[in-house]
Order: structure tokens, then sequence, then C-alpha cells
């Protein structure tokens, strides 16, 4: 184990992985301990959070509120692309990581600190989004990730490091055992219980969304107006991302919306069970698309749709900073440029419907469209020759068929 460490900067929960690595950090390392908690929406008390990581030894506390941040410049972007993971993962533990490895790699520089440390296993995706984003920024920045260098191999092992060190943590002996992970855009539930994909996940993990058949018997409609593919405004009402996305969250999870329970790829390789909740984050994506619907070109709306998986699949894997995410993200930004507009929704038992779409740089034109008689310059004799020049090729093949 290296001792060539000056000053490490921890993200820190107070959980009970953080906390244990905070005193295992200051032991194994010698070194001073700077915690760092990112508020992106999760459930946190600041002053236990603070007052834990002093009394576990900590030399300087910070806890940043980012949760504008996290929605604007990380979230946004990635709504814009309509990414899904694997057809139904909104990526919600995925993209705030590139936002927490960028504060760890900004901290360490102002703090002189040349190391950052993480709580992520071995095993799952998390150590990779963090690591691969603080290279991204900072090639010479020395990582310590002690779930790959400690000889605990269990959270057990946690609990009982706690009790041997007078560590203060909540447990919960007779509870559900799973690990959480919470922001503004989503809450997951992993491990424990949830490892069997065989066995249904308990009502008593959802904390976003109520059950069916708990919600309103009534239907309920919003607006949600876009500029330039970004939401800016709920029900004629102006708010700052994170506002937007609290308010999304109350209406689509009391009616139920957002749930999903998936066994996706890590990438690691093997397969994990997770139950995700994304009740705001569902209801955009709903009306995200139901607004490039009318505004955009039929082409580039495939384009966007073929270049989706891919883009979600580098969000996923923690390649955020990569240049061809980068690259990706340009391209579809030049796509939203037209994606202005209101859509009106309606929300009852966990489904949601489109009501109404409108902006002012729709390409829908209505005389095109229409069954009735019109005064465009459509010539519906003009097809006959569009389908014979596309089926040539179809009748070109059909001919060589038979002379076989």
């Amino acid at each position: 184990m290296s001792k060539k460490v000056n000053k490490i900067v921890l993200a820190y929960s107070g959980g009970l992985d953080t906390s244990v690595i905070l005193h295992w950090l200051t032991e194994n390392y010698s070194s001073e301990v700077i915690t760092f908690t990112a508020d992106i929406g999760q459930e946190h008390n600041s002053k236990q959070v603070k007052s834990k990581a002093k009394k576990i030894g900590a030399s300087k506390i910070i806890i940043e509120d980012l949760k504008d941040e996290f929605i604007s410049q990380y979230v946004f972007p990635m709504f814009r692309a309509n990414a899904v993971y694997e057809g139904e993962y909104l990526l919600g533990t995925s993209i705030a990581r590139p936002l927490i490895s960028k504060r760890l790699v900004e901290i360490a520089k102002k703090e002189g600190a040349n190391a950052i440390s993480h709580g992520s296993t071995g095993k799952g995706n998390d150590q990779i989004r963090f690591e691969l984003g603080a290279y991204s920024l900072n090639p010479q920045i020395k990582i310590i990730a002690p779930w790959r260098e400690w000889e605990y191999t269990s959270r057990t092992h946690l609990v009982e490091y706690c009790k041997r060190y007078h560590i203060d943590i909540e447990t919960n002996d007779n509870g559900p055992s799973y690990s959480v992970d919470e922001n503004i855009l989503h809450t997951s539930y992993e491990g424990g219980e949830l490892e069997d994909p065989s066995t249904p996940a308990p009502e008593i993990i959802w904390k976003k969304t109520k059950p069916i058949e708990n919600t309103p018997d009534k239907k309920e409609q919003l607006k949600i107006s876009f500029v330039n593919g970004d939401p800016v405004a709920v029900n004629d009402t102006k708010m700052s991302p994170a506002q937007i996305f609290s308010f999304l969250n109350k209406i689509a999870g009391n009616h139920g919306i957002g749930r999903v329970d998936i066994v996706e790829n890590r990438s690691t390789g093997m397969k994990s069970r997770g139950c995700y909740e994304t009740p705001g984050g569902t209801l955009l994506l709903k009306a995200h698309r139901a607004l490039e619907s009318i505004t955009m070109d039929k082409e580039v709306a495939h384009l966007k749709d073929e270049i989706m998986p891919r883009y979600s699949k580098l969000i996923y894997n923690g390649l955020w900073w990569s240049p061809e995410r980068e690259a990706i993200q340009a391209l579809i930004d030049n796509t939203q440029q037209g994606v202005t507009g209101e859509i009106v929704l309606s929300v009852f038992k966990g489904n949601i419907s489109i009501v109404s779409r409108k902006s002012n740089l729709s390409l829908y034109d209505s005389n095109l469209v229409t069954f009735e008689d019109d005064d465009s310059a459509f010539n519906q004799a003009d097809a006959e020759g569009f389908i014979k020049i596309n089926s040539l090729r179809l009748r070109l093949n059909a001919i060589n068929k038979k002379k076989n």
C-alpha cells in the first residue's frame, strides 16, 4: 500500500461504507482526509453528516448544493438525447457520477490534495464511472478505492469495524437488506433480497412512487413548456431546473409513474437486478419525444434514435468526459434548436397520455396531411412514381428469383 499521499478528498455520504472508509483512510494512509458531500437531491441531514465526519476524523468537511447544476448541465443534456439504457433504464445513477468526479478533482486541486477516494465496490459500475471521470479531468490524480485494497469482503465486516472503533451508524437488523442510491432524478435499489430476480420487489422499498391501488381516481393534467429541448416551465410557471424535477416527481409519483424492475448488463460483464424509480424523468421523456414528433425533421429524428443507444452506453460506462460523447452531444444539441413548444400530458393510474402538442416551429401541416380536399401543392398522382422508383430493386430481385 503506497503511503505517498499528502491529502485525500473522500466522496462522503455519511453512510456505513464511507464512514468506515473515512476512519480507515486516516489510519492506513496517515493522511489528512477532507470529506466532500454532493447534495444532488438525496435525503440527507447536513448537520448529521458534518457531525459524523468531524467525529470520525475529517480534517475539513465540504457539503455543496449541486441540484441545479446537476439537472441543467448533466440531466438536461442527457434528456435531449432521449437516453435510455437497454430499453428501460433512464440512467439516474450513471449521470450523477460525472459531476461528483468533477468536484472531487476540483476540490483536490484547490485544497492541495493529490488523491481522491470513493466507496464503490470492485464489482460495480460506479468505481469505473468515478475513476474514468477523474482521470479524464486530471490524469495525474491518485485514486484510492478501499474495497479493492482492504481485507473486508462484506458489509457485515464493516458493521463489526464500526463497533470496534465506536463509529456511530444506523442499522436495522429486522428490516429489508438492500442498497439505496438517491438523487433528484431517481432512486435505485439493489443488492440484498433483490439479488434473486425471481423474488418480487417488496412494496416497502419504493420511496417516490405510490402503488397503483393507492393512486388518485381522477386524472390530472399538466403542461410542460420547452425551449431548445429543455423544460423551462410547468403549468405556465417558470421554475429552476431543480424545481421542475421536484414538481414533476411529486405529480408523477402520486400517480404511480416511473417504476422499473430490470436485470441489466453491468460494465464489468455481470448481470445485475435493479429496481428504479424515475417519476419526473419518465414524464419528461414522454413530453420531450412528443414535442420532437412535431418539430423535428424525419431523418434527423431517425438519426437521433439510431445513436441514442450508443450515447446511453457511453454514460452508463462512465464515459461522459470522452471525446465521442462530446461529439455526439454537439450533434444532439444541434437537433434541439427547433424543439420549442408546449406539451399537455394527462397522468392516471401509472399511465401517461399526450393531450396536446403545440409549437410555433411545428413541421406538422394539417392542410398537407388531411384526407379531405386540400389546397396544398401535393399531387397524389406523384405517389405512383415515388413507389415505382422505391420498388425497383424489389421488382428486380423478384424477377431474378423466378429465373432461378
